[in-house]
This record gives C-alpha cells, sequence and structure tokens, in this order.
C-alpha cells in the first residue's frame, strides 16, 4: 500500500525491545498499540540471559511516519529500557519464525506431504492415520511457500509462532 500524498510505500517493520521482566508489561505495550490504532501482526516475548530483562520482537506494519511514532510511544513507557526498529536501523540482522502446520494424510496426501516436508527441511513431529504435523523453521517467504504448497494436501490446521530476530554478527541489542 502507497501512501498518495508522500509516495511512501507501507511495509513490515521488525521491532526488538528489551523490557523489564515485570507483570503487566506486556499489557501495557499491546495497550499501547490498540490505543493508537496500530495493529501487531506478531509478537514474540522471552526471557533474556538476565532474568530481570525480556527481549521482544514486535512485527507491525505502516507508514514510514507511523513506524516512528511506535518506536517514540515504546520509548516513553516506563518498563522499556531499548527499541531498536531492525528494519529502519540499517544493521543486517536475521530473523525466523516457527510454524506447526497440521494436514491430511491419508493415500497419495500422505506421501505428498512427507515431500514437501523433506524439500523445505521440515520435521515431521506428530503423526496419526489421518494427519501429519510438521514443523517449519525459517523467515516469512520460507514459511508462506511451504505453507502454499500444502495446501494441496489439505490443511487443517497453521499455528505460528511470534517472529525472532537478532543483529548479524558481533552486535547485539543490550543494556548499555
Amino acid at each position: 500500500m502507497e501512501d498518495k500524498k508522500t509516495g511512501n510505500e507501507w511495509k513490515k517493520h521488525t521491532i526488538a525491545l528489551l523490557v523489564e521482566n515485570q507483570p503487566g508489561v506486556l499489557a501495557r505495550i499491546a495497550g499501547l498499540f490498540s490505543a493508537k490504532g496500530y495493529n501487531i501482526l506478531s509478537l514474540s516475548v522471552g526471557e533474556t540471559v538476565d532474568p530481570e530483562v525480556s527481549r521482544m520482537t514486535i512485527v507491525t506494519e505502516g507508514h514510514p511516519l507511523i513506524i516512528e511514532q511506535i518506536v517514540k510511544q515504546l520509548r516513553k513507557l516506563i518498563d522499556v529500557i531499548k527499541v531498536l526498529d531492525l528494519t529502519a536501523s540499517g544493521e543486517d540482522y536475521v530473523e525466523r519464525e516457527l510454524v506447526l502446520v497440521k494436514v491430511s494424510a491419508r493415500g497419495e496426501a500422505r506421501a505428498e506431504a512427507m515431500r514437501i516436508a523433506q524439500i523445505f527441511r521440515g520435521s515431521i513431529v506428530d503423526v496419526s492415520p489421518e494427519t501429519f504435523t510438521i514443523e517449519f523453521t525459517g523467515d516469512e517467504g520460507k514459511i508462506n511457500a511451504a505453507i502454499s504448497v500444502l495446501k494441496e494436501c489439505g490443511i487443517r490446521e497453521i499455528i505460528r509462532t511470534g517472529k525472532v530476530a537478532a543483529l548479524r554478527g558481533p552486535k547485539s541489542l543490550k543494556i548499555s
């Protein structure tokens, strides 16, 4: 989607945050997005090496000015230690997502699901007489491609994690 006034395109941004590992932090951050009418496309949260600090990876979408406002608003929250818009940072980063896809696995669909899992380096993590559950890990493009191909087998359920991302090389998002 493009803003007709400025010509700037809306795009997805991956934002990494370090936050205090306290009850209510996630609710306050989600509340900020909700109150401003911003959408969270994906959210992943986990404890860091320091058990008092959690790392969040939020994927959102918007015009560059909206993303800038989101980052500024996040920085104002008391429990937020550090914010980095990885997409706008100019730094190289690696991102991954995990998905579990439950597919029908009867007859020819069974062999096809196994073949697709192998092609996309997925792992079959559960088997029943009627279904396979396949785990895929990778970037959004790989995940979407695997799901697209598996549609022919008959997808019963898709469970996706939020995206996680880290700066490449020796740089880290850490408390200064």
